[in-house]
């Protein structure tokens, strides 16, 4: 893809700041950096987002996350990691080339939300919801 941000990075286009790199996968540091070491860790070959990636492709991918994630958390002794991925626009995707955000995590007032509101359950809802997914 010949606009994609992400396709001219791997594509040596535009300068990054790698922290990985395989023959299938690239991590770099984000740009707007939500907190010390935010890392993006991108497939080689492009994919709108995880939806349209089949499973050797997600393995080939998250294989390389645990380790990236354990070398950012070393380096920036971070006490925690979120490892947050976006698919479409009203999940937040803004960039459409598959990506994984590693947000290491040092202080809970930092600038990273992503509390879920819990609410008390429907289980006779859950079951007829968990039945109509499985047979989607």
């Amino acid at each position: 893809m010949t606009d994609c941000i992400f396709c001219k990075i791997i594509a040596g286009e535009i300068p990054t700041s790698k922290v990985y790199e395989d023959e299938h996968v690239l991590a770099f540091l984000d740009i707007s950096q939500v907190t010390p070491g935010h890392t993006l860790v991108v497939p080689k070959k492009h994919f709108r987002n995880m939806l349209e990636m089949d499973g050797a492709a997600v393995s080939q991918l998250f294989a390389c996350i645990p380790n990236i994630a354990r070398k950012i958390m070393t380096a920036t002794a971070a006490k925690g990691m979120n490892i947050i991925n976006n698919n479409e626009e009203i999940a937040g995707q803004t960039v459409f080339h598959t990506h994984i955000h590693l947000a290491p995590r040092y202080t809970e007032d930092d600038d990273l939300n992503v509390t879920f509101v819990a609410h008390e359950p429907d289980f006779p809802a859950l079951a007829a919801l968990a039945k109509k997914i499985s047979k989607a």
